[in-house]
């Protein structure tokens, strides 16, 4: 579902990305984790459309990142680092707004609000502001607001920063459960002990990825009972 072969992207004589080569593949949770500053961010943005590499060959979703940008928005989802729902908004108006960024007919948004909705439990709220929604809520509905056009990818950057370990595991149970149909799943997230969650993770530092394999093999490689050691290792 991504292909990525010698990833550049520079920023004048800065390179972010220096020659990124991975593929991830359908319905796979992939883990992409960096410490701060490591480029982990500005990879998301190019395989989002958002931002065009300096170099390299890269296709998402079957679709090419330098002609195909467009085509790449539809196919897929993405929640952003910071929250991105709108405050002064109901929950029905921001799952209609987005709805209809994704281009879905007036009826298709109602029966995935709905849908979408019965499964979080969160059916009674739909006419409440997010404004007034506890934080861990507000991620949930982001995550649904960011499939609700049924993407092929979803991309989730930092999901669960700042949110409460129960609140954490309940959203990484909507995450299997969107994998589960086959969806893939791109997530960055400076929890370590969510990488052990992903098949496969890969460990980014200064611009280039250091380690990529699935967590039990990264912790057989590094001789460390946890992520946590491994990423310590890796990005000390």
């Amino acid at each position: 579902m991504i292909t990525a072969r010698n990833m550049v992207k520079k920023f004048g004589h800065f390179i972010a990305n220096d020659h990124l080569t991975f593929q991830v593949r359908k319905g796979e949770i992939f883990g992409f984790l960096g410490a701060n500053g490591a480029g982990k961010t500005t990879a998301m943005r190019i395989l989002c459309g958002l931002s065009a590499p300096t170099s390299g060959e890269i296709s998402v979703a079957g679709y090419n990142v330098y002609r195909q940008k467009e085509k790449i928005k539809r196919s897929i989802g993405y929640m952003s680092q910071k929250f991105s729902l709108y405050e002064d908004l109901t929950v029905r108006e921001n799952f209609r707004f987005y709805g209809g960024i994704y281009g879905l007919p007036r009826k298709r948004i109602r029966e995935r609000t709905a849908y979408l909705l019965e499964k979080l439990n969160f059916s009674h709220a739909i006419d409440k502001k997010i404004a007034q929604i506890p934080l861990g809520w507000k991620q949930k509905l982001a995550f649904s607001i960011a499939i609700i056009h049924s993407p092929r990818i979803v991309f989730l950057d930092e999901p669960t920063s700042g949110v409460d370990p129960i609140t954490r595991r309940q959203f990484w149970e909507m995450i299997y459960e969107t994998a589960s149909r086959e969806v893939t799943v791109f997530v960055t997230t400076h929890y370590m002990d969510e990488a052990e969650y992903c098949n496969r993770v890969s460990i980014m530092d200064q611009g280039r990825i250091e380690a990529l394999d699935t967590p039990a093999r990264l912790k057989e490689k590094y001789q460390a009972a946890n992520m946590n050691q491994v990423f310590v290792q890796i990005a000390r």
